[in-house]
């Protein structure tokens, strides 16, 4: 059994639905005092655990969240977005977004919460990556660049906060069972004309395992990284898609 988080304070980005619901359950199950933070306010409500609602692009309003709310021994930076699109039609506004959900919001969030871990010599940041952070797909350049980008951030601070009791790494999952998914079908549908179990299938087949992965696939290696197990593992990018990366 993965040791537990009793006595340690979690925040959770994005922690109302799909993967960041999970990660928050399984770490609550785990003994931690979750946190999480969204901007559907019916699903925060519905979730069990303490939340505020927060736009995690906006870097003050994210910030005075994580002061008021914390502080924090464990944050998961969850929250994300993905875009798809030929790179000919990727606009500024687009590249922007992506480099905002999914990188600039996790230097946000670190930036509020490593000084106190630090001080107290103990903490753990993992970040939700991508398969997309460790190779490319297709028509979702700008997502890519950005979840490159927190794979980056990840291995700098771990390199520069090694000796202080904090880890830093990132969980990069393959393709996963969430609305996320549920869009890229739809909208691979929509372009190509093939069903959406068609569309679900051709998504699977990029694992190995010819699947899905499952969102609690992903809460288990995040809670296995926030225990005192996995104190010598940082700056690593944690790959949970069955062979697709290695």
């Amino acid at each position: 059994m993965t040791p537990g988080l009793t006595r340690r304070r979690a925040l959770v980005t994005g922690g109302a639905k799909g993967i960041g619901l999970a990660i928050a359950t399984r770490l609550h199950a785990q003994g931690a005092t979750v946190t999480i933070l969204g901007r559907d306010a019916a699903a925060l409500a519905s979730s069990g655990f303490a939340w505020r609602m927060c736009d995690v692009t906006d870097a003050d309003a994210l910030t005075s969240a994580i002061a008021e709310a914390g502080p924090f021994d464990i944050l998961i930076n969850n929250a994300g977005g993905a875009f798809s699109a030929p790179f000919a039609r990727h606009t500024h506004a687009d590249w922007n977004a992506m480099l905002a959900v999914n990188l600039t919001a996790c230097f946000t969030a670190c930036h509020a919460v490593l000084p106190g871990m630090v001080a107290q010599g103990s903490g753990r940041i993992v970040s939700i990556a991508s398969t997309a952070g460790l190779k490319g797909y297709a028509y979702t350049a700008a997502y890519c660049a950005a979840k490159h980008g927190l794979i980056g951030l990840t291995r700098a601070l771990a390199i520069e906060t090694a000796r202080s009791g904090v880890t830093v790494n990132a969980v990069c999952p393959g393709f996963t069972d969430t609305a996320l998914v549920d869009r890229a079908v739809e909208t691979i549908a929509g372009k190509t004309g093939q069903s959406a179990d068609s569309a679900r299938q051709a998504l699977a087949r990029l694992n190995p395992q010819n699947r899905l992965i499952a969102p609690d696939e992903v809460a288990e290696a995040v809670a296995f990284l926030c225990t005192d197990a996995a104190a010598g593992f940082t700056g690593q990018a944690l790959v949970v898609a069955g062979g697709e990366v290695m």
